[in-house]
């Protein structure tokens, strides 16, 4: 029995229409996925998108705010320009903003950054939900990351960096080489005296792996008065850094403590202050605004010559000797072509030169003459940062002024010590000579952190590199004091500051 069907067979003019069809769906797939969204977006999107992206990597962290603001108001839902704002956020250290903006928005690059925020907000269970989400992905390698969600796997219950004690704590800082400046103070950690190195370069605290030898919470006391609980620490092999300075370092201060105790540092001053408030501005100060890249890379903006309105990033690194390293972009926005400057005699690998910047300026202060060199590896610490900077300011420089963090380190107020300068200069070593070389490196391996032949820092984005131990090259800068003598306490009859009004 045959059994009739109402269904027609298929035609050969059907079957072509409908493979036509078929191979016009595909073909449109395929072009679909090879436009990327930058077409996708209106014209007017996409420049606002272009001009946040250069600014951010500039370091121009407001207007790249406002311009990334202006694309989200055409395109809200754009992955990429969510993903830009959300970095923005973070380095104005407003960590809500940076959760909203990146809600629901997929992949390890998100989950990175909202990680990074709920770490810093003190959302530990969350931060670590996010960071471990991050990691899954097998693209992505961070140490940090690892170290910072176990930390907060293990820190339930923990309120991160509570002070406790008295208001402010004013401790003397130990200058430890007559070579150059290195920023160490006393303090207890768990209760045992130990020394530490203030490191701008540096996230989070980092303790020696020889007292530590895994990432826990410790506590920190200051001048037995100031009292901070509950700080998370990552563990490093110090003793590059101690054989370095030639004192027994047991702990780097990071920048994500130094802005909580809104610290104050007084190289020439003989004098570290942390405070459990944020503090006035100083009568005779300049304001210096500040970004923190991913978090934790502390930025300024600023000018190396002649022009005020050409201006570049400079990450700060308090553990970098030289006054200021700058690269080849850098030495041409200070009018000099980083070929043609001189070359370090001393420096064994000759890959250092140096040079002096016309002119620095950090807010309101211009200051004249900086030394500084060319061929320290700054392109790994840009890669790090995503960012494109123009050098790095060392304590060569700072420890010239009087340095506080204010507005929970968003700000740093920089005054001119060159009064107490004068006062001390009697009893100190004289200042580098016009045209005296850099004291020659120490041998490889030697370094501290960050150095070459030495171990990196467990904050991959953080890095920054320490050059060795010098002198600083050529000529001082106008008003510098001297070098520092390596005595412990400062020299009989020099003033006290008073710590704080």
């Amino acid at each position: 029995m045959r059994i009739h069907s109402n269904r027609n067979p298929p035609t050969r003019s059907s079957l072509a229409v409908r493979l036509g069809g078929l191979l016009t769906a595909t073909f449109l797939a395929s072009c679909s996925s090879m436009i990327g969204p930058e077409s996708a977006r209106p014209p007017a999107a996409e420049k606002w998108l272009a001009r946040a992206r250069q600014e951010f990597q500039s370091a121009d962290v407001e207007n790249a705010r406002d311009a990334v603001s202006r694309a989200l108001t055409i395109v809200p839902t754009d992955t990429e320009a969510r993903l830009l704002a959300g970095r923005i956020a973070l380095a104005r250290l407003d960590y809500a903003e940076a959760l909203r903006l990146l809600k629901g928005v997929a992949g390890s690059e998100a989950a990175g950054l909202r990680g990074r925020a709920l770490w810093y907000k003190g959302d530990l269970d969350a931060a670590a939900d996010e960071l471990e989400a991050m990691l899954d992905d097998p693209d992505v390698v961070d140490e940090w990351a690892k170290s910072i969600a176990k930390l907060a796997r293990r820190g339930a219950g923990r309120a991160p960096f509570t002070v406790s004690g008295a208001l402010l704590a004013a401790i003397e800082m130990q200058h430890v080489s007559a070579a150059a400046p290195f920023f160490v103070v006393p303090l207890e950690i768990d209760g045992e005296s130990a020394l530490a190195m203030v490191s701008t370069g540096t996230g989070e605290v980092v303790l020696d792996s020889s007292t530590r030898k895994e990432p826990s919470w410790v506590s920190l006391r200051f001048g037995k008065k100031l009292e901070i609980n509950d700080v998370p620490a990552l563990t490093q092999d110090l003793s590059g850094v101690s054989k370095q300075i030639g004192a027994p370092v047991k702990a780097l201060l990071g920048v994500n403590l130094l802005r909580r105790l809104n610290a104050t540092i007084d190289y020439s001053g003989w004098q570290f202050v942390v405070r459990s408030f944020s503090p006035p501005a100083p009568p005779d100060a300049t304001r210096v605004d500040v970004a923190f890249i991913k978090g934790g890379g502390m930025v300024l903006r600023s000018s190396l010559g002649p022009d005020k309105s050409v201006q570049g990033p400079l990450l700060i690194d308090t553990s970098m000797t030289f006054p200021i390293a700058l690269d080849k972009e850098g030495w041409k926005k200070a009018g000099f072509e980083a070929d043609g400057l001189k070359r370090v005699e001393q420096d064994p690998e000759q890959k250092l030169k140096q040079g002096v910047v016309p002119m620095l300026r950090l807010g309101a202060l211009e200051i004249p003459k900086v030394p500084g060199v060319y061929g320290a590896p700054l392109q790994a610490v840009e890669k790090q940062l995503q960012l494109d900077l123009d050098g790095v300011i060392g304590a060569g420089l700072l420890a010239y002024f009087r340095v506080t963090f204010g507005d929970g380190g968003r700000l740093m107020w920089i005054e001119d010590d060159t009064a107490v300068n004068k006062v001390l200069r009697g009893s100190a070593p004289a200042p580098v000579n016009e045209g005296q070389a850099p004291a020659a490196p120490p041998a490889e391996g030697a370094g501290p952190a960050g150095a070459p032949g030495s171990p990196a820092l467990q904050e991959p984005a953080l890095q920054a590199p320490l050059a060795p131990p010098t002198a600083p090259p050529t000529t001082a800068p106008k008003s510098t004091p001297p070098a520092a003598a390596p005595k412990s306490a400062p020299p009989a009859g020099a003033p006290k500051r008073t710590p704080d009004q």
